[in-house]
């Protein structure tokens, strides 16, 4: 057995792969390999030099020892949602190829019998199998990419050396399955996208004043006033912040407002959205 090598991990999962025809699955394995190689040559990354492991709606790729993690994230990631942004403008939704990226490193054992023993390479897995991943992507039918990194990506990459990256536009999310003991911290953006904002959401505005008493008076609703909805309807929560309707990430849910830094994307069971 050799000794484990500190690496960068990247996993990516292809969205609703699984709803695709036979047809369908074989165009998009072709197209798929054929985008990452292509924005990777682009930014100078030698994508041969990868070490990978494929699966036929993505793959968990083990990048050399000296490749930059900056322009994995700032540079390559970006190219792969431009790409893939124009490859699915001439494209019917079903055949449009969308992606979760998730990027972490640690040590991992390169001589494994039957792929890439670690814990680094449980995490990437997680993150990327994460549910308000699949949430915020399926959020922005738009875009290309998902991408979530680890804690330490975020602080050590992301927000030192971001290059194309924009770090406020990612948001803490909290990557739990519980049927395997996984819960942690992690950054997620939709690439090009401003998650505070989702498609169609309105544009908040304050309530009325208060009339006929102090600070402590209630609002008073007016009978044109929409109904108000159920605490437990779900949506997004941030602070005492929280958006509900019928585009928001997560069900039933739509952003009216701007959400901050830190948001919880929901609950619900793990599971694969293909």
């Amino acid at each position: 057995m050799r000794h484990p090598e500190r690496r960068l991990l990247i996993s990516v999962d292809m969205e609703r792969y699984s709803r695709r025809t036979n047809l369908q699955q074989y165009e998009a394995q072709q197209d798929f390999r054929d985008l990452l190689h292509e924005a990777a040559h682009d930014v100078g990354l030698d994508r041969v030099a990868w070490t990978t492991q494929q699966a036929g709606d993505g793959e968990l790729a083990i990048l050399p020892r000296d490749v930059a993690e900056s322009r994995v994230i700032g540079r390559f990631v970006p190219e792969l949602n431009r790409r893939l942004r124009a490859y699915n403008s001439s494209r019917v939704p079903a055949a449009r190829i969308r992606l979760r990226v998730a990027v972490h490193q640690g040590l991992v054992h390169l001589d494994g019998a039957n792929g890439f023993p670690g814990n680094a390479v449980v995490f990437v897995c997680r993150l990327c199998e994460a549910e308000p991943v699949k949430r915020a992507l399926a959020a922005f039918p738009d875009a290309g990419v998902a991408l979530v990194v680890s804690a330490e990506i975020y602080r050590d990459v992301v927000t030192e050396y971001p290059e194309e990256m924009r770090p406020e536009r990612f948001r803490r999310v909290e990557v739990v399955h519980p049927d395997k003991g996984f819960q942690e911290d992690a950054w997620l953006c939709v690439v090009d996208e401003d998650m505070s904002a989702p498609p169609g959401a309105g544009t908040s505005t304050p309530p009325p004043a208060p009339r006929g008493g102090g600070p402590a008076a209630e609002h008073r609703r007016e009978p044109s006033d929409p109904p108000a909805r159920p605490r437990d309807a779900g949506g997004i929560r941030t602070g005492d912040v929280r958006v509900d309707g019928q585009n928001a990430i997560g069900p039933g849910a739509t952003a009216i407002g701007s959400v901050g830094r830190d948001v919880t994307f929901g609950g619900g069971r793990e599971g694969r959205n293909r």
